[in-house]
This record gives C-alpha cells, structure tokens and sequence, in this order.
C-alpha cells in the first residue's frame, strides 16, 4: 500500500478522538483501541516500511519469529538511542500530522458531524445508503 493511504488510515483512526475534542473539549477513554492501532501503524510506518521522509528507506528492528507457529516472539533492537529518539519522533510526526488532519476536515464537515450524532443518538445504527446521503 502507499503511504498516502496510511496517512489516510491514520487519520480515520484519530477521528473519534478529534470528535471528542472539537464537540466536547475534553476526551474520554472510547478511542484508546484507536489510538493503539495508529501508534502502531505509524511505527510500523517508520520501522518496517521505510516511509519517513527523516529517516529515510530503511527499517530498524529485527523481528525473530516461530516459523511453525507464524507468530513474533521477540524484535532485537539494532540501532543506536539516537535514531531510537529519531524514531520516536517520526512516529509522533505521523501521529500528529494525522490527529492535525482529522481535526481539520471534522471542523470543516461539523454541521454534517452534529447532524450525524444527532442521527446515531435517535436510531443507534443507519444503512449505508442513508450514511452517504447525510455525507454527500
């Protein structure tokens, strides 16, 4: 997949958590699997696909895995504290860059968001067709 894509994942994925705070000023703990999921996206961004713009087409980490049971059983570090702080940051800048993003594009659509949440509290789930209806 493209790293646009992910960008666009990472975003969807820190949706709610925008939500929370444009609609509520405060967050809460719904979004913590969301959260989850990007931070590990963005680091397998970083570590394993070699997508950051900084750090450049490598990845960082050996994984060991149990061939006959198709699971990781430990990743070996092989790189230094400095590129770990590198690391760390590029996976914030993801992370950031995404949150930034979701933020903007719920603050532009938010008549639409209240409308939508207004919708969910009244019928608890909406058909698809209905969903892009109040979207278009």
């Amino acid at each position: 997949r493209h790293r646009a894509k992910f960008k666009d994942e990472l975003a969807g994925l820190l949706g709610g958590r925008a939500a929370e705070e444009l609609m509520f000023n405060d967050v809460t703990t719904g979004a913590a699997s969301d959260l989850e999921q990007a931070t590990k996206l963005a680091r397998k961004m970083v570590c394993e696909y070699g997508m950051s713009e900084n750090l450049g087409p490598m990845t960082f980490g050996q994984k060991q895995e149990l061939v006959f049971l198709g699971r990781e059983i430990a990743e070996q570090r092989d790189y230094s504290e400095v590129v770990a702080h590198e690391i760390d940051r590029e996976v914030r800048r993801f992370i950031d860059e995404a949150h930034n993003r979701a933020k903007d594009i719920l603050t532009t659509y938010q008549d639409k968001l209240v409308a939508l949440a207004q919708r969910l509290i009244e019928e608890e789930t909406l058909e698809e067709a209905e969903l892009e209806a109040m979207l278009a």
